[in-house]
């Protein structure tokens, strides 16, 4: 379970060799932060006085200030549509353009909403706005991961996505203590102050990203090996032994020109679904689409409603102690993440995200809305929280609902996954059409949830479990069946093996023939090379 794979990673399998490279991903992580502010701070305005007054109507018979469910749904399925067809945008975008362009359009697209979400009072422009905001998140996400999963050195892609999620989390903490802050103001400062907060994630990574370098990976594949080779240089600290730099750029150099030629004047939408390339990307689809699987979605939203429904008291309290669970989750998951292996993780976790999902559902059966059942579904909603977060997803926070969870998230395993099993030339593609279908997902689930739990619908309240744990059941039994072991491959190597049409189950102890021998051989040169200078030098003497 926790022996490391048998990887040709020919760099030195510390923390402290690397620390260069974590530095610049935990920057380029900062659009993670952006991404659980957002959805923290605007699905706390649905609940604020200032904000409902220009964007809402005045409820004579409940005597309070309440919004139409149609301009809701809409400011929460615009945002979701935007963030679906910015996604399948990132490919194209992408692969003429880079990554780094990729962040700073998103940081673009993010500054024009956010200016005209403090700015109007007409609701057709908000709509529009959260439909441009939808893009930059789309882009915010899968740019930033892509970057990671291409710059990161093999035995380090847990740790920097990791930290991914870790941004993600203190981002809807933040977002949600603004909202705590400002949510008794009367007026348009209410949610004018936190959507002002919107411009400063993005600005501090515009700024830095003049200073880091386009993913190596991605100029290979444009030919730019020289330039290429200089950015893998800037991602590594200078205390790197020149011959293993060198055979971790042979490595990328080889394979990547390999699968230039394969791909050559193709078009990438197709071949994504040709030969090898057809597993790497439905496996991709499949595990990041995990996400809207597990039932994460109707808890993530609805916790305080359900909670309210449950009979718990102080629901809002016990939602923001839920939203800590998430937080221990992803810390928890820093010390896993390099000595248990990918389908272990995933394994655990939905397993135990779908016991969580039937234990609110029988409590729910034998004894509903007692005091009792209450406790039971807040243990287990705060458990599922902290296995959701432990395992590996992204949250989604659509502001579906009145009282939405301010922080639901998700870890890095599933989203690391899905950016490991594509090859370098269809990583934007493949990881782009699972984003946007994880979104579509996601809205779904959130769409239809309160037709199961709503007391005028079907009235299921907790016992919705019961088809989610279902759910978690086919999850467990497909990452059993298909889902490869990765963890500490390059991948270069994934590439291989994959070309190599190994089965799932035997990936962990695959021998890379290929990329071992440009390593040994890359390696040998190198110390041929400095023995022949020292002799010289020692006859000169």
């Amino acid at each position: 379970m926790v022996a490391a794979a048998i990887s040709a990673n020919p760099l030195q399998l510390d923390i402290r060799s690397h620390t260069k490279c974590l530095a610049i991903c935990f920057v380029v992580t900062v659009s993670s932060f952006q991404y659980g502010l957002d959805y923290a701070l605007v699905g706390g305005f649905m609940a604020m006085p200032g904000f409902l007054k220009v964007f809402g109507y005045y409820d004579e018979a409940a005597h309070k200030w309440a919004i139409d469910p149609t301009v809701q749904q809409l400011i929460s399925s615009l945002m979701t549509i935007g963030t679906f067809v910015g996604s399948l945008s990132v490919g194209p975008f992408s692969s003429k353009f880079g990554r780094r362009q990729g962040l700073w359009t998103a940081s673009v697209l993010n500054y024009i909403a956010t200016a005209i979400m403090i700015g109007t009072t007409n609701i057709g422009a908000l709509y529009f706005a959260r439909f441009v905001l939808g893009i930059s998140v789309g882009w915010f996400l899968t740019f930033a991961q892509v970057y990671i999963n291409e710059a990161a050195p093999a035995h380090l892609r847990g740790i920097a996505f990791a930290v991914y999620q870790s941004q993600l989390s203190i981002g809807s903490i933040v977002g949600a203590a603004i909202d705590y802050g400002t949510h008794h103001m009367l007026g348009k400062e209410a949610y004018r102050i936190p959507l002002a907060i919107f411009f400063v994630a993005p600005t501090i990574q515009s700024i830095a990203m003049f200073f880091f370098p386009e993913s190596p990976r991605w100029l290979m594949t444009q030919g730019k090996e020289a330039e290429a080779e200089s950015a893998l240089r800037r991602l590594r600290n200078k205390n790197i032994k020149e011959g293993e730099f060198q055979a971790e750029f042979e490595e990328i150099r080889t394979t990547t020109a390999a699968q230039s030629d394969q791909f050559k004047g193709k078009h990438l939408w197709v071949e994504m679904w040709k030969g090898t390339n057809r597993r790497r990307s439905l496996l991709s689809i499949a595990v990041i689409c995990f996400h809207c699987a597990n039932g994460s979605s109707w808890l993530n939203i609805y916790t305080t409603y359900f909670l309210t429904v449950a009979g718990v008291k102080e629901a809002f309290s016990y939602s923001t102690m839920i939203t800590c669970m998430g937080l221990v989750g992803v810390l928890t998951s820093f010390f896993v993440v390099r000595h248990i292996d990918r389908r272990v993780i995933l394994l655990i976790g939905v397993a135990a995200c779908g016991f969580c999902q039937l234990a609110f559902a029988v409590a729910w059966t034998v004894a509903p809305g007692t005091v009792v059942t209450a406790k039971v579904v807040v243990a287990f909603i705060a458990l599922f929280t902290f296995f959701y977060v432990a395992y590996g997803k992204q949250p989604l926070y659509p502001e579906s609902c009145q009282e939405s969870n301010p922080l639901s998230p998700e870890a890095p395993y599933a989203w690391l996954l899905g950016g490991e099993l594509p090859s370098n030339h269809l990583r934007a593609h493949t990881y782009g059409v699972a984003t946007a279908l994880n979104f579509l997902g996601n809205w779904l689930g959130v769409f239809t949830a309160p037709y199961f739990i709503n007391p005028a619908s079907l009235g299921w309240s907790a016992k919705y479990g019961y088809i989610w744990f279902g759910s978690n059941v086919v999850v467990i039994l497909f990452t059993w069946a298909f889902m490869p072991e990765t963890r500490d491959r390059t991948l270069e190597e994934i590439n291989e093996i994959f070309e190599a049409k190994v089965p799932a189950r035997k990936f962990k102890k695959y021998i890379c023939t290929g990329t071992e021998a440009v390593k040994t051989a890359v390696i040998e040169e190198k110390n041929r090379s400095t023995s022949h200078v020292e002799e010289v030098t020692r006859e000169e003497a």
